[in-house]
């Protein structure tokens, strides 16, 4: 099935553009993310173009020694540098820093990270923990559920009410989406 998501993230123009620049990017522990990807196979399932409503690429980073905002807003500066000419808005997040804005932004608490994967298995919905890089796949629940349009609220974090908006959203574009019960 990772053949087969490869194959389909890339036909999204923005996925394959920024996995062909990727070394050029140099991202401790760096991975494409989250909704550029699912996204773009749930598009694909209604016939709809690879990239319709995406509205950014998220890329996840790991690194401990660099934790300060200046700090991951020099990183996004040089990603814009090496991808501003696509004509899409991508963002770097330093999942060594997470926790310190985490609570303030979304009204939960969120435990430090040890990994940029860390941080992939904490999306909201296991349908949605999902990386790339060129020529891998980090998929922690697997990919039967992206496939299936199943929703269901990852244990590892508890936040109800951030899920159903999550849920809302992903129904109101893809009305064939199912939610499951966690």
């Amino acid at each position: 099935m990772n053949g087969r998501f490869l194959t389909d993230i890339q036909r999204n123009a923005h996925n394959a553009a920024i996995l062909a620049r990727w070394s050029r990017l140099a991202l401790p522990q760096g991975w494409l993310v989250a909704g550029c990807l699912f996204q773009t196979v749930w598009n694909l399932r209604v016939g709809a173009s690879p990239e319709a409503d995406i509205h950014d690429y998220d890329l996840f980073y790991f690194d401990p020694a660099n934790t300060t905002e200046a700090d991951e807003q020099a990183v996004q500066r040089h990603v814009e540098a090496v991808l501003g000419d696509l004509g899409v808005r991508v963002e770097a997040s330093n999942q060594a820093r997470v926790h310190l804005w985490y609570e303030s932004y979304f009204g939960q608490p969120y435990a430090p990270l040890n990994s940029a994967k860390d941080g992939i298995d904490r999306f909201l919905v296991l349908a949605t923990c999902m990386g790339v890089r060129p020529g891998e796949v980090y998929a922690p629940y697997g990919l039967e559920l992206l496939y299936a349009g199943v929703l269901t609220p990852n244990p590892l974090v508890p936040h109800r009410a951030l899920f159903e908006r999550k849920v809302a959203s992903y129904r109101a574009r893809w009305p064939w989406l199912t939610v499951q019960a966690g």
